[in-house]
């Protein structure tokens, strides 16, 4: 899970986090004119890039601690050997959809994390009465299915563009996107300009992703972080066309920061950073209500299979501790949030610790630790470049697409919206225009056969009816009062 750290943070700084326009350096020779929202955009303004340095590095320690209270909690309260972290998803939902990169969404920074704030406040009582298991049954089970799958897609799509991650797709004004790992491209729009597939950084990522997939599909331990270590460290190497430090100002100080290797470095700008007077504005209450869905499905669903996959179901498919395990995992989002991060979720690579005899708390404590002695070595964490960590998201929404073959195919009423689902994820780049588009197919397919057995079932219950004042008729006798 080690690999979580870098990515979460990478992904969350591409929202901008605090830093605004007055975070921007003023035109050189013309310092009496403010900068614009389009200083924000390209990676040539040293004053914003200084910001988003500073966000990053306190998302490196936002999600360490978050992950490392979390699972904490949930090995010593739960006794299961259960890991948890900032989950994959939600995060780029929250970066790109609520936030938008750079602030360039409908969602103020701080707006969004009280929205994820309250969310988690909602599913902790969710959960503390009870209904959280409840709900996730309410969902169809082929768009739980698809949901996943249109999540692994849209975060595979983010892995392969310019600014989150491989670079290999970029935007088109003809075909709306095209492949470019380009040796030249504008750094405020990322259109290319010339030198398609010459890219030294997407050729030493997709060397990671080779690297990575390879040991994946071998089944080595700990696979998903080699990839990662590989790029980053070839990246550190000054004076080559793949560096993380160029010489610029921005890669001088990032240079000076990284040789201090161990530092322990305490959140300045994103832990409390919280906005609750934005929340008159409807899309506020859908992304909530989105963060809340993928919650409840993704998170009850992982913790349901982590407890079959370990032996630790009862014959009605619950498992021991599972009231206080939902609680832990619904209450590290409210922690999450108020670093700076986004919700908490129980990982599918906790299974790594039970395939090696975890059975108790103990492995999930051992997570935690692994967790806090990162929080020694930010300057590291905080050179991962976007190129090391695009091949991790590539290769996450590949594993989500297991599920894609649980799904009813021959079924037209099921496949459809499943279908739909997924592919208005990635196709306009939002989890909720896919959960909302597949669940209103879904409905539009299916309200005639509801409407028809719900019609059947009053015409039975009136048919018994009649059937009952007939009999009991046919039993008093003629010219008698029933």
């Amino acid at each position: 899970m080690a690999y979580i750290i870098s990515v979460n943070a990478a992904i969350l700084t591409d929202s901008g986090g605090p830093c605004t326009v007055h975070d921007c350096t003023p035109v050189p020779g013309n310092s009496t004119v403010a900068p614009g929202p389009e200083c924000m955009m390209g990676t040539s303004n040293p004053g914003y890039q200084q910001c988003l340095a500073r966000t990053k590095s306190d998302l490196v320690v936002a999600t360490a601690v978050a992950a490392m209270a979390a699972s904490f909690a949930m090995g010593a309260l739960a006794n299961l050997p259960l890991a948890l972290a900032p989950g994959m998803g939600a995060n780029a939902y929250f970066a790109y959809n609520m936030v938008g990169f750079h602030g360039s969404g409908s969602i103020p920074y701080r707006t969004a994390l009280a929205g994820v704030m309250l969310e988690g406040i909602v599913f902790f009582a969710l959960s503390a009465v009870g209904l959280r298991s409840k709900l996730a049954r309410l969902i169809p089970r082929n768009i739980r299915l698809a949901s996943a799958v249109g999540i692994g897609l849209f975060l595979a799509f983010t892995g392969l563009q310019a600014n989150q991650g491989l670079g290999l797709v970029g935007a088109s004004p003809t075909t709306l996107v095209t492949l470019t790992a380009c040796s030249e491209t504008d750094p405020v729009t990322g259109a290319c300009l010339g030198g398609t597939l010459h890219s030294p950084t997407f050729w030493l990522g997709a060397a990671g992703f080779l690297l990575t997939a390879t040991c994946l599909a071998r089944d080595v331990k700990g696979g998903m972080i080699y990839g990662i270590v590989f790029v980053t460290a070839v990246s550190w190497i000054r004076g080559t066309s793949v560096t993380v430090f160029p010489d610029t100002p921005a890669g001088n100080a990032g240079f000076s920061y990284f040789k201090k290797i161990v530092d322990f470095h305490t959140i300045e700008s994103t832990a409390g950073q919280l906005s609750f007077g934005g929340f008159r504005h409807g899309n506020v209450w859908l992304a909530m209500l989105t963060l809340l869905y993928v919650d409840v499905l993704d998170t009850t669903s992982t913790m349901y299979s982590m407890a079959e996959y370990g032996g630790f179901t009862d014959g009605a498919g619950g498992f021991e501790g599972e009231y206080r395990a939902f609680l832990v995992d619904a209450g590290s989002t409210v922690l999450s949030a108020a670093l700076g991060s986004t919700t908490v979720t129980t990982y599918i690579e906790s299974t790594a610790g039970i395939r090696e005899g975890g059975r108790t708390g103990l492995t999930a404590i051992t997570v935690s630790a692994c967790f806090l002695a990162s929080l020694f070595f930010s300057p590291l964490l905080m050179s991962v470049p976007p190129w090391a960590v695009g091949p991790s998201l590539v290769l996450v929404g590949a594993m989500m697409m297991r599920v894609a073959k649980d799904i009813e195919w021959g079924d037209m009423k099921e496949a459809i919206p499943s279908f739909v689902t997924m592919a208005l994820m990635p196709l306009t780049f939002s989890i909720a225009n896919g959960i909302i588009a597949g669940l209103g197919v879904y409905v539009a397919l299916h309200w005639y056969d509801w409407a028809s057995h719900a019609c059947g079932r009053v015409g039975k219950a009136l048919d018994d009816r009649r059937n009952q004042v007939a009999a009991a008729t046919a039993e008093v006798g003629p010219g008698q009062e029933v």
